[in-house]
């Protein structure tokens, strides 16, 4: 039986693209290991092989590995072979960053140290199915703003031809060729047309692309009792309910409490403290983009609706903080209390109900 045996082999994994520098520390913070490997199917067999090796003299490996793109590679790759992998959260672990002398070398040894003092601040990774999800909307989103660069740049084209051009005119192929003929009474040149006709064949693929994404997105999510509860939200479509609940899956890791979820999504204000004073600034934006995007978009589908939603509290805040204080600070406002309901909601598994918002006492209800 080894001296080593059923320690901790502590291991820092600073991980790029095409290597990784490793720095393993024993429990006691003794230097056994530092080296670094190819992010190929040799470097990590060769990296696995020195594991097992370390394993054979009595330790049981960890490894500590920042948040890259390929660390949900790099985590599965490894906990195949039986080490745990624990993911470090960068937004809550500066010191690397914040590093005087930042090598790959240090960067290693500095998480390997956390490591062994169990103080490395964990990032929660989402299930497969979600990251696929999250992917695709990404994907969605660049070629929904690509799509509107060359509407903008159709716009300018067409009014310097005196022709000014609206946004429904782009809603169809039929339409998007009635452009073409409206430059047949002006003065144009060969070169524009053929522009124009460019742009608009592209404009053509990058909706026949985006209705498929969306058809793909449809399919995986036809079964999702998550994206369903959110639709019974008025404002949210299936494309928003799609990213809220792929951005929102285990809830259970916020137990219970809303402020830690809108903290995840960054929609809370900053606080600064000083002495007696505490001032509020704009909001932090540390959650993912897509999320607090989704929850403004939410808010605006809301707001339009108002058929239904004029009457409701939600709505009346609204309006009496867009004359206070502005359009945006109102939507984002709105926003918020959007992402409490829908915590409340899908915590407790409960559709939306539209009577509550007429309930003076609805933010109490949310609790």
């Amino acid at each position: 039986m080894s001296k080593a045996e059923s320690n901790r082999l502590c291991v820092g994994v600073d991980l790029h693209k095409t290597q990784f520098t490793v720095c393993a520390l024993d429990e006691g913070g003794e230097y056994l290991l530092g080296k670094r490997y190819q992010t190929t199917e040799e470097g990590y067999e060769d990296f696995i092989n020195e594991m097992h090796s370390q394993e054979e003299n009595g330790y049981s490996i960890e490894l500590a590995v920042e948040t890259t793109s390929n660390a949900r590679f790099f985590k599965n790759r490894m906990e195949k072979e039986g080490f745990v992998v624990k993911v470090v959260n960068t937004n809550r672990f500066k010191v690397i960053t914040m590093s005087t002398k930042k090598t790959d070398a240090n960067d290693a040894a500095t998480l390997a140290y956390y490591l062994v003092k169990e103080m490395l601040p964990e990032a929660h990774l989402c299930s497969q199915t979600s990251e696929e999800i999250r992917r695709l909307l990404k994907t969605r989103s660049v070629l929904v703003q690509s799509m509107v660069k060359i509407k903008n740049q159709i716009h300018g084209m067409m009014l310097g031809y005196g022709i000014e051009t609206k946004a429904a005119q782009f809603q169809s192929k039929k339409k998007r060729q009635e452009l073409i003929n409206d430059l047949a009474d002006h003065n144009y040149s060969d070169f524009t047309a053929s522009s124009l006709k460019v742009m608009l064949k592209i404009l053509d693929d990058l909706t026949e692309e985006v209705k498929e994404i969306e058809k793909h997105l449809g399919e995986i999510v036809e079964q999702n009792d998550d994206v369903e509860l959110l639709m019974t939200v008025p404002g949210i479509g299936i494309n928003t309910a799609t990213t809220i609940a792929a951005y929102t899956e285990d809830l259970e890791r916020f137990e219970g409490n809303y402020k830690k979820f809108a903290a995840y999504v960054g929609i809370v204000p900053s606080v600064h403290n000083s002495n007696e004073s505490i001032h509020y600034g704009r909001i932090t934006k540390h959650g993912p983009q897509e999320l607090r995007t989704a929850f403004v978009q939410a808010a605006m589908g809301m707001i339009r609706l108002t058929k239904v939603t004029s009457e409701w509290r939600l709505i009346k805040e609204y309006q009496r903080r867009k004359e206070d204080k502005g359009s945006g600070r109102a939507i984002i406002a709105l926003a918020r209390k959007i992402s409490r309901i829908v915590f409340v909601m899908l915590s407790k598994r409960e559709r939306f109900n539209p009577d509550l918002m007429r309930c003076d006492d609805i933010l109490q209800q949310t609790a």
